[in-house]
């Protein structure tokens, strides 16, 4: 039998609701030659029952014999894929219309390019984020990779291989979502003499920098073709409310797990997020020093956990002098110095009132997440669903 063009992987845990939309972006498209494998990570909902009342003989279910780590079922999805081209979609994501017909074109135009890095757009449900009750839907077109562009461009490798030395360097100038990134089995193939395609507890800060360095040709779509959501059972969901330790539980993914990969010396107290990062960067380079002499900069790395610490403080979070004193205690005399000193002084001469606003002044000074706007797209929204029936950006 021959293998569908496309594989859309949708690992999925106790999120039925959420599966049944992302599945319907998959088959409301008007291009029938793909595959969904669904990898259910051992969920007490009835995800198989559904996916069996579907009919579908393109839709795939696999079920884990246990709860496992999240990249690990990313990496169960995969085995059980065999389309030419696959993408990873959360199962709070989706795809928009036209997704597989506008790129099965460009992939005969281009002559089947290793990796196509499409636009997407964000989408947050109602009540998700703090302040926003309504919801959002904002494009990421003005993302430094479009290149300012409006049609597809192949990426230089000088180009590529810089957006992965600003990961390395703790500053994100692509995102790393696998929603953005249609990876051809070729390279998936290729990539196998590296372990597992998917690797760390961010899984997508590992493979989409290792894609940026490894592949041939990237072909980049400024279009967006993807649904990136933030719902209320999402790890983005418990990051914006303060709660990244139960979204860490959520994933099943534990930084500490990879310690004796990094300088575990250099380690800080503070977000996860930015020690896995840490981690997934110390794996790239590990299984691509062939091609590149880039590591990670720890320094760069300890800054944005200081930065963190006085963020905590500014925003007067329960425990957060205790955490700032952690952090002191570990730090060299030049971070005393150049970073420590600094930052309480701002901290110092800013008035009760005003401490809150310096959050943003301490993100600044990190600079991990350079400020790029992104477009808000009027509508009302109550689910991905809605997004999917009422957007079409592609000019089909």
């Amino acid at each position: 039998m021959k293998a569908p063009l496309f594989s859309v992987l949708l690992p999925t845990y106790n999120r039925l609701d959420l599966l049944t939309r992302a599945i319907e972006t998959v088959r409301r498209q008007n291009f029938e030659d793909w595959e969904i494998v669904v990898s259910d990570n051992y969920s007490h909902e009835p995800i198989g029952a559904f996916i069996e009342s579907l009919d579908d003989q393109r839709i795939k279910y696999v079920r884990t014999e246990s709860f496992i780590p999240v990249t690990d079922n990313w990496q169960n999805a995969l085995n059980h894929s065999c389309g030419e081209y696959v993408i990873m979609l959360g199962d709070d994501d989706g795809l928009l219309q036209n997704y597989f017909a506008k790129l099965s074109e460009l992939i005969v135009k281009h002559d089947a390019p290793e990796v196509i890095y499409t636009g997407a757009l964000l989408y947050a449900y109602p009540n998700v984020i703090p302040g926003c009750t309504d919801g959002f839907l904002r494009s990421y077109k003005n993302r430094q990779i479009y290149q300012n562009s409006t049609l597809p461009f192949l990426l230089e490798k000088t180009s590529a291989h810089q957006l992965v030395a600003d990961s390395m360097n703790f500053r994100v100038n692509f995102d790393y979502n696998m929603q953005f990134s249609l990876v051809s089995r070729k390279l998936i193939d290729r990539l196998k003499d590296k372990g597992d395609f998917y690797q760390t507890p961010y899984p997508d800060y590992y493979a989409s920098n290792v894609i940026m360095l490894t592949a041939n040709d990237i072909l980049v779509v400024p279009d967006p073709l993807v649904i990136v959501g933030i719902s209320p059972k999402s790890f983005g969901y418990y990051y914006f409310n303060n709660a990244e330790s139960e979204g860490n539980k959520f994933l099943n993914n534990s930084a500490s797990a990879n310690s004796s990969e990094v300088q575990s010396e250099q380690l800080l107290p503070g977000p996860e997020m930015n020690t896995s990062w840490l981690y997934s960067m110390e794996r790239v380079a590990q299984n691509c020093q062939k091609l590149t002499s880039l590591t990670p900069n720890y320094e760069r790395y300890r800054l944005i956990q200081i930065c963190a610490a006085f963020t905590d403080l500014a925003c007067n979070k329960p425990g957060a002098e205790e955490r700032l004193v952690d952090v002191k205690s570990l730090l060299n005399k030049q971070e005393i110095e150049k970073y420590y000193q600094k930052l309480n002084q701002w901290f110092e001469q800013t008035s009760e009132e005003e401490k809150p606003k310096l959050a943003s002044k301490f993100s600044s000074f990190a600079a991990s997440h350079p400020p790029v706007a992104m477009p808000k797209i009027e509508g009302k929204f109550e689910t991905i669903l809605d997004v999917f029936n009422n957007i079409d950006l592609t000019g089909n």
